[in-house]
């Protein structure tokens, strides 16, 4: 089937002349959605798009994944296409432009098939909005996909797309990555256009990629790294696209490790820390020095964070007279960023960036730093949501999460493997971080790991969720 091959070995089949991007379209449009994964189809506008791509030919230079269909997370505005931002108070929203995004996913001839589902404004680690069901995880459909980027990430873990572009801002690439047992890259700060809106203030927030492989991850990168005129920061380019980095050896590399949770009083499930232990085990095998050491980021930075996440959230407001639509958690949320004044909001700010900066010199000495991803397995739909009680419900989130926010800090690329499964067949990730604007590194010893997982006959893009 085609959904079998990797997003890079459809685009080669497509460039072979052995498939079209029609037909590709037309097979991911037959699938059926049992996951949650999308808000919005657009399947005929992927239908014209690939006819469009096949009528014009393969233009000169085009990348790999050209013809390879693919998902808009719903935070992205969309030009003709409703955009709800996971909120009922957006729920019949159609922008007139799209974002920067948008745009590179279609110059790159990937035709979309969809909007895929995200909680209200992208805020919680879980996807259930209130325009749409909750996004699962294929591997046990009562259990979340994880967020904020969870139906991307079901998509692609079902089968329903070879890849997808997400939006991290505290994990939110990486959760669902973990929850769906895919690889989920996080770039650096500035790799990733926020043109035109630039919404975020504080720099957590990049988007970034979902996928089966490594190569897959690092190919759509390619897509959709690059500085755009009146961004407010940005990575140096890489030497080489970032796909070439997957065929590197990394050479010998100092792994420094840590699994003290961020936040305190954090229970970790036992597959996390086995997930954690098997990866330090697998990288000493590769020849890389593992060492433990502290945790960069103290338990005082959380406070700030959540100083600066209240007041993204306020900032993400509903249109005037339909606030009542917003989630309880949403309302709780905003109302804690409208209570801080300007000047707290940059304090929050400072003292960030100066755990950010103690932080990056604790591990400049390291060329990677290996946690777990998350401290539990996927949790059953509604165990961590709380509309009764916001503040509860928050806290779950932190508990469930407690590594993910460390790398938005910093700004570091951080990714989340799939190299683990619990005796019921749910996947556990572990992440690898880098030095900021060192994507190239880090997918470097990713498709190292990668390999070595597949030498032992354990390779996860063979691994296939029921249904699929």
């Amino acid at each position: 089937m085609l959904h079998d091959l990797t997003a890079l070995e459809q685009g080669d089949a497509v460039r072979r002349g052995d498939v079209s991007p029609l037909e590709l379209v037309e097979h991911y449009a037959d699938r059926a959605d049992r996951v949650g994964a999308f808000i919005t189809t657009t399947h005929q506008q992927a239908r014209d798009h690939a006819r469009r791509l096949t009528d014009a030919g393969r233009p000169e230079g085009a990348g790999p994944l050209w013809g390879v269909p693919t998902g808009i997370k719903d935070l992205h505005p969309t030009a003709g296409v409703r955009t709800t931002f996971g909120s009922a108070a957006y729920d019949d929203f159609v922008p007139d432009e799209s974002d920067e995004l948008v745009l590179s996913v279609e110059r790159a001839g990937m035709p979309s098939l969809g909007k895929t589902s995200t909680p209200e404004f992208g805020s919680p680690c879980y996807t259930e909005p209130d325009v749409a069901p909750p996004a699962v995880t294929p591997w046990d459909t009562t259990r979340t996909a994880g967020g904020s980027s969870g139906g991307a990430a079901a998509a692609v873990a079902a089968g329903l797309l070879p890849v997808a572009p997400g939006s991290d801002g505290g994990g939110s690439i990486r959760i669902p990555a973990s929850c769906c047992g895919l690889v989920g890259l996080k770039p650096s700060r500035g790799r990733v256009s926020g043109a035109p809106r630039y919404g975020d203030p504080v720099g957590l927030a990049t988007p970034g990629t979902l996928a089966r492989t490594v190569r897959d991850a690092a190919a759509l990168l390619d897509v959709l790294a690059g500085r755009r005129v009146g961004d407010p920061s940005w990575a140096p380019p890489p030497s080489a696209p970032f796909l070439a980095a997957c065929d590197r050896e990394p050479g010998r590399l100092r792994v420094a490790r840590f699994a003290t949770p961020v936040i305190a009083d954090v229970d970790v499930h036992p597959s996390s820390l086995a997930a954690w232990d098997d990866a330090s085990r697998l990288l000493e095998s590769l020849g890389h020095d593992v060492e433990d050491v502290a945790g960069p980021i103290p338990p005082e930075a959380v406070a700030d964070f959540e100083t600066c996440w209240a007041v993204l959230t306020a900032l993400s407001a509903a249109p005037p007279g339909r606030e009542d639509r917003l989630r309880p958690l949403t309302r709780w949320l905003a109302g804690r960023g409208h209570a801080v004044s300007g000047p707290e909001f940059g304090l929050a700010i400072g003292r960030l960036r100066q755990h950010a900066a103690v932080a990056l010199a604790a591990l400049a000495p390291y060329d990677v730093v290996l946690t777990p991803t998350l401290a539990r397995p996927p949790v059953v739909v509604g165990e961590l949501r709380d509309d009764a009680d916001p503040a509860r419900d928050f806290d779950r989130q932190k508990a469930f999460t407690p590594w993910t926010s460390a790398w938005n800090v910093t700004g570091m690329p951080a990714v989340s493997l799939p190299l683990h499964w619990t005796d019921e067949g749910l996947p556990v990730g572990v992440m690898l971080a880098a030095r900021p604007a060192e994507e190239e590194l880090l997918l470097s010893v990713a498709a190292q790991v990668e390999a070595a997982q597949a030498d032992s006959g354990a390779a996860w893009v063979d691994r296939r969720p029921p249904g699929w």
